[in-house]
């Protein structure tokens, strides 16, 4: 009556009424309501007997009486935690957002440490990339128990505390509460009989090397993966992953601004006022670069494809220059002449455009 099933209702139909009831009638859903409370408890009481053979056979024989007081008394405690553990692991995972059925546990094992190293390479390794060898401290499979743990590579005994379910199950009112044991931590095996080299851990700590290829374009800071290459898993379970921190040097003349490439070009000042064409050096290679007359210090110019590879792809950053015009500090005697006769004409030229200026002043306001 409470479930709305009939008395010949196959425990799957109980147990879909019980579940479309629990959803509805649960405290979580319905907080502070006493009658929603009221009715979840009856409903999973109800459930409790319908969904046990011995509970429900002496229902169907006796009515209320063949059960009364026997809520929360377990007859065949595996059913019943197969039955409603698998509704309530429904439940609990809608609640969480989920929405497929919980997985009942198994034997598994447990996945290994990630790793973390750091590797050194120069200003050009990083835009060109490389391979370099690299070495790790890490747990790896013991060699003389092959990672079992056991003497002589034997498998391990199952677990006698979960029976190789690798939890354990616990009722609590009308909930299923489960663990991971605590004697085998989950895996559902114990090593009765250690290997003496690793003394059941199944490992052994070993300096491994590794070889990695570094991609063109990877910058100071970033991190490259190497799946499976951390420490071993335990009870069969995959290795963790590897990650290696990139650490690039300094250049002596060049900078990096993600893909471009930045240096500063110092020319002098004949060069910027009447113009040059310089060589300049690329990581490409040298090129020559054309200052145009009158060019000013700080101005940047650009070489189009002349920068670093772009992490992933084939397209190449640009190289900036920036011009700086240098003062010299020592001069000749000739040198020194012809900057005099400089400055002469600069004054004069200075003092025709102040009084040009000066003169159309005093107009506007003549």
């Amino acid at each position: 009556d409470i479930l709305g099933v009939s008395k010949s209702s196959s425990k799957d139909e109980i147990k879909k009424a019980y579940r479309k009831m629990a959803m509805q009638f649960h405290p979580d859903k319905n907080p502070g309501n006493k009658e929603a409370e009221e009715k979840f408890k009856e409903a999973s009481e109800a459930a409790e007997v319908l969904l046990s053979d011995e509970k429900k056979s002496r229902y169907d024989q006796f009515g209320h009486s063949g059960v009364n007081g026997q809520a929360g008394n377990w007859g065949n405690t595996e059913d019943m935690f197969s039955d409603l553990g698998d509704i309530f692991g429904d439940i609990f995972g809608e609640f969480m957002g989920g929405g497929g059925r919980r997985k009942k546990s198994s034997r598994r094992g447990q996945m290994g440490r990630d790793l973390q190293v750091s590797v050194d390479i120069s200003f050009e390794e990083a835009c060109f990339g490389v391979q370099k060898e690299i070495f790790v401290l890490k747990n790896v499979g013991c060699h003389q128990c092959h990672g079992s743990g056991s003497k002589g590579g034997q498998k391990p005994s199952t677990c006698p505390t979960c029976r190789g379910a690798g939890e354990v199950r616990r009722q609590q009112g009308f909930f299923i509460m489960s663990s991971p044991c605590g004697q085998c931590k989950g895996s559902g095996e114990v090593v009765t009989d250690p290997c003496g080299s690793c003394h059941g851990s199944g490992h052994e700590r070993k300096k491994v090397a590794l070889e990695v290829n570094i991609p063109a374009g990877i910058n100071e800071g970033q991190r490259l993966k190497l799946s499976n290459e951390g420490d071993a898993g335990t009870h069969g379970g995959p290795s963790g992953d590897l990650y290696v921190l990139v650490h690039v040097g300094e250049h002596e003349h060049f900078y990096r601004d993600d893909a471009d490439i930045h240096c500063q070009l110092p020319i002098s000042f004949s060069q910027a006022a009447l113009g040059d064409e310089v060589q300049i050096p690329t990581l490409h290679g040298n090129v020559m670069l054309k200052i145009p007359a009158g060019t000013q210090s700080g101005k940047k110019m650009r070489l189009k494809s002349k920068g670093v590879v772009r992490l992933g792809s084939s397209s190449l950053g640009d190289q900036i220059v920036s011009v700086m015009v240098e003062t010299p500090t020592k001069l000749s005697a000739e040198q020194r002449e012809l900057l005099e006769k400089l400055r002469q004409l600069d004054e004069n030229y200075s003092e025709s455009r102040s009084n040009g200026f000066l003169g159309k002043v005093k107009d506007l306001f003549s």
